[in-house]
């Protein structure tokens, strides 16, 4: 058992290293390569929130990432997680989110079948995203 978890926590890291390294430069090709021909993800918000199917729809993902952060997120590895066929990576990101300075902090969940990922969950909790126009307060209370 434990030979197991030791190849799901080899194949995931280096799932995870071809991950940085897409979200750094956008070639997302080597992390593409290592998703399962049935892979799936969820993502909690946005044009892609929920559940998602198949690497064509992955690909679509990866590259609005890359475009949304201008390939310039920097992704730092604060703790790993794993068992037998998951392993989850806290992160801290920052960047520029279409512009706008962006920090996050969250969790990558990569499960692991073989020598493939088979399905990535992302949670986020983010720390510094664009700025939204706020309307004025009311100068007398309302009621």
């Amino acid at each position: 058992m434990a030979q197991t978890q030791q190849s799901t926590m080899e194949t995931a890291q280096r799932a995870f290293g071809h991950f940085i390294h897409g979200m750094g430069t956008g070639e997302w090709e080597p992390f593409l390569e290592m998703l399962a021909e049935d892979f799936s993800f969820w993502f909690p918000v946005g044009q892609y929130q929920g559940e998602n199917v198949g690497k064509a729809r992955a690909a679509a993902f990866f590259e609005y990432a890359s475009e949304a952060f201008n390939n310039e997120l920097a992704v730092t590895l604060d703790g790993v997680t794993s068992n037998e066929t998951t392993v989850v990576f806290e992160i801290r990101s920052q960047g520029h989110l279409r512009g706008k300075p962006y920090q996050n902090r969250g969790a990558i969940s990569f499960d692991v079948r073989g020598d493939k990922i088979c399905r990535y969950r992302e949670y986020l909790s983010v720390v510094v995203q664009p700025k939204v126009e706020s309307h004025p307060e009311p100068s007398q209370p309302i009621g």
